[in-house]
């Protein structure tokens, strides 16, 4: 299995799936832009802004960001590196998480929720 790239289609997905509950209009709406702009279809958006994918790896991609724990992360780690991510992306993956988190229109949004 080839490895897992962080690129501009999963960022994308992780961000959606971390803000889709913001309630901030303009930055849905450049999300939908950016989203169109990568090829996205409108069932991937929504996908992505309820927790997932139709790409196995964006999956567990965006499972990994939207865990809510260090015994919840350790699991998604796990999945992640069966799905072909490396211990490096996962740390990346995670460090953007805590990045759009920390924004001040984004209201928490963690697994399970």
């Amino acid at each position: 299995m080839a490895g897992f790239t962080l690129n501009e289609r999963a960022r994308l997905s992780i961000e959606l799936a971390l803000t889709a509950g913001s309630g901030d209009v303009p930055l849905l709406r450049r999300q939908d832009t950016d989203a169109r702009k990568l090829g996205l279809t409108g069932a991937e958006v929504d996908a992505a802004r309820k927790g997932s994918s139709f790409d196995f790896p964006i999956s567990q991609a965006i499972a990994l960001a939207l865990a809510s724990s260090d015994g919840d992360r350790a699991v998604r780690r796990e999945w992640a590196a069966k799905a072909g991510i490396d211990g490096r992306t996962c740390l990346e993956i995670e460090h953007l998480a805590a990045a759009v988190m920390k924004r001040p229109s984004v209201k928490a949004r963690h697994h399970g929720n």
